[in-house]
């Protein structure tokens, strides 16, 4: 092994978020976490993009609590991030301040890596971000979005790659988040930013198009220092390339990982199983889909896209939704379509078909981003479309942040109003700052004990109780024991049941 390849996994973050819709809950990946601690990955993705907002609006479980339970079990192994720069972990710019509350916490808990991005690929949005990454002494990933287009040529990419390592970039990442980059780019990419810029080169891709296991392979003949993958039970479609394959396929070469395969075989085969939970959050997707290199939508927009029409009943109407898409991304100006960006086109391109009118109702994201909230758009925006969404008034042409004022005290201040003591640190209040809809309702669940349990726990003790109850009827209780309801319990925090303890050592 002269030059070995590295990997990230991306198994805990992007695999589920881009098959699963995010709903992969911490309890289900700790299991596997020894083993995956002594693979010897160059990273393990396992926080932030949407699974920040999706850990409590959906699973009721403390996101800060992930990073913290995750390295507690895994100490040998780096942690990475996605950070959507002044999105932070968010879907709008947020102020600075917050940015950088976010990111110290963010490392004191254990993320070494991160992966900052900006939807535009607007490098003035991942200035301050970069700033305080680069003050933490942690890793500072910088990453060009990947998309195809008129603006966008190899030439756009190194320039945005070349501003990203005079910012402070420890590393750059080839952000291709649609699974868009062709191997003969890959490769022509890849050997341009490691001649020109001078920095690691990391390449993302996703499986798609079907183009992305074959683009990471050409990317290491051009040199591509760490790649990303999924092992292969988290892998595929919208998905990544499977980590096992890339692995066996440099068996050998100078390329070689290094990694052991039949390690890798048991975590595959523990996802494997725990994959089956999910079935319900699957987006039906059987196979690559080549559409991918005209609508665009990335893997985890795919997955989330059809849950969504399926919660309104309009699940018939997603080829229209796919074939409005990049309609709409060229009259805003070709955006990557990343977070938030994809969600803006996306919300667009929706009510476009479903109510069978295009831009009869602009979202107010949308009219934000015509305005220049979000940053530069890389090409013009459609002019007639700019009018019906914001008339003549003119869009702003500096750093969006730099309009925004302070908010970690006045989030303090809402939250000591409206939530008293159920925040118990300055993280609760950043996940106020950051979601107030989301985090307000996921602190008094909390407060209340069990996570949101409740319902679950009720059923399970209630369905105990009768089986309890049936074996008394059939047998006599032993003397002095008495079957009682609040005898099985659920312990908040512990994890763990408490019941009913009979001779043959029943449960407890």
């Amino acid at each position: 092994m002269t030059n070995p390849v590295k990997i990230c996994d991306l198994m805990l973050r992007d695999g589920h978020q881009s098959l699963l819709a995010t709903r992969m809950r911490t309890d289900d990946m700790l299991p596997i976490t020894a083993k995956i601690d002594r693979v010897g990955y160059w990273a393990v993705e396992m926080w932030g993009g949407a699974t920040f907002d999706s850990a409590m609006r959906f699973l009721d479980e403390n996101p800060w609590d992930r990073v913290r339970r995750l390295k507690e079990r895994m100490p040998n192994t780096p942690f990475m991030m996605l950070l959507r720069g002044q999105n932070v972990v968010g879907y709008k710019h947020y102020p600075d301040d917050v940015l950088e509350r976010f990111v110290v916490h963010a490392h004191a808990n254990g993320i070494d890596v991160f992966r900052i991005f900006d939807a535009l690929n607007d490098v003035r949005n991942m200035r301050k971000a970069i700033e305080v990454v680069k003050r933490e002494g942690a890793h500072v990933q910088a990453s060009i979005s990947y998309t195809i287009g008129p603006p966008y040529d190899v030439d756009y990419f190194v320039k945005t790659s070349s501003e990203l390592a005079d910012m402070g970039a420890d590393s750059i990442c080839i952000k291709d988040m649609a699974g868009l980059i062709t191997p003969y780019i890959a490769y022509e990419l890849v050997a341009r930013l490691k001649a020109d810029v001078g920095l690691p080169v990391h390449l993302h891709s996703h499986s798609t198009s079907g183009m992305g296991t074959a683009a990471l392979f050409k990317a290491t003949e051009a040199g591509v220092d760490i790649v990303d993958t999924a092992i292969s039970a988290l892998s595929g479609t919208t998905s990544h390339p499977p980590t096992e394959s890339i692995v066996a396929t440099l068996v050998g070469t100078e390329r070689d990982t290094g990694l052991d395969l039949n390690l890798l075989a048991e975590i595959a085969a523990y996802f494997a199983a725990v994959r089956k939970k999910y079935a319900r959050f699957e987006s039906g997707m059987k196979g690559a889909d080549v559409r991918v290199l005209q609508y665009q939508i990335p893997g985890g927009m795919l997955s989330n896209l059809v849950s969504q029409l399926r919660g309104q009943g309009a699940e018939d109407k997603y080829e229209e939704v796919l074939a409005e898409i990049p309609r709409v991304r060229a009259e805003l100006g070709y955006p990557p379509l990343v977070t938030p960006s994809s969600q803006i086109v996306g919300t667009q391109a929706t009510l476009n078909v479903v109510l069978g009118e295009r831009y009869k109702i602009i979202p107010e994201e949308v009219r934000q981003y015509i305005r220049g909230y979000y940053g530069r758009p890389p090409a013009p925006i459609d002019p007639e479309i700019q009018r019906l969404a914001i008339g003549d008034e003119e869009p702003i042409d500096c750093r969006p942040a730099d309009l925004i004022p302070s908010g970690m005290e006045q989030a303090r201040e809402e939250v000591a109003a409206l939530l008293g003591d159920l925040a118990w640190d300055e993280e609760d209040v950043i996940s106020y700052a950051l979601f107030p809809q989301v985090a307000r309702p996921f602190l008094e669940r909390r407060a209340r004990g069990g996570n949101g349990q409740e319902p679950v726990v009720a059923a399970i003790a209630g369905l105990l109780l009768k089986r309890l109850e049936e074996r008394a009827s059939a047998t006599a209780a032993p003397a002095g024991q008495t079957i009682s309801p609040w005898k099985v319990a659920w312990r908040p925090g512990t994890g763990r049941w408490t019941g009913l303890v009979d001779g043959a050592g029943g449960m407890r």
